[in-house]
């Protein structure tokens, strides 16, 4: 429980750096604070390798989606971009750092699909709106960035939690086959 509430803090935190620095013009504060919260889950974890999995595919999975939007034109970001057309490294930061809750303070999703894509497709959104009205984005296209947003996160929330269970079932050992007796020919 410690852990989860902790997990929770720090995601919040780390939220709030990136945000608030993007909008600031000092993306590179909330890269530096959410790259501290990522390495200190890692390290805290019984399973590091799985998790650094699920960062990565968090992270791939943002530079997909986020870098369609900005192609799109309907979301505009206005610090933190190394590439044109392609997603700001401090949103990419968030991604994982949204992982990092994952097998924590969202645990609870697990075997709930259904949720989780509902949830996301709901609070998605709202983290971008949010973000919108700290400063640090912008959306050029209303309607559609929520629409795409919401489909998005309808998606990628039982993604991700499915990723997670894969992760955790690859390291349970193989249940054990009975060995059968082998006719032995008499």
């Amino acid at each position: 429980m410690k852990r989860s509430l902790f997990n929770f803090v720090a995601f919040q935190a780390g939220w709030f750096a990136c945000v608030l620095s993007a909008a600031d013009g000092m993306p590179w504060l909330g890269l530096v604070v959410v790259s501290l919260v990522v390495i200190l889950h890692v390290q805290m974890s019984e399973w590091r390798t799985d998790e650094l999995v699920l960062v990565f595919v968090a992270v791939a999975l943002g530079l997909l989606f986020d870098s369609l939007l900005v192609m799109s034109g309907w979301l505009s970001y206005s610090s933190g971009i190394l590439i044109s057309g392609i997603a700001p490294y401090w949103i990419l930061a968030m991604w994982a750092l949204f992982a990092t809750t994952i097998n924590l303070s969202m645990s609870w999703l697990k075997g709930k699909p259904l949720l989780a894509s509902v949830l996301g497709a709901i609070f998605g959104p709202l983290s971008y709106m949010a973000g919108e009205r700290l400063g640090a984005m912008e959306f050029v296209n209303y309607q559609s960035a929520i629409i795409a947003l919401a489909l998005i996160w309808a998606l990628v929330m039982p993604l991700l939690v499915t990723v997670a269970i894969r992760l955790e079932g690859s390291r349970k050992p193989a249940p054990l086959i009975p060995l059968q007796r082998l006719p032995t020919g008499e």
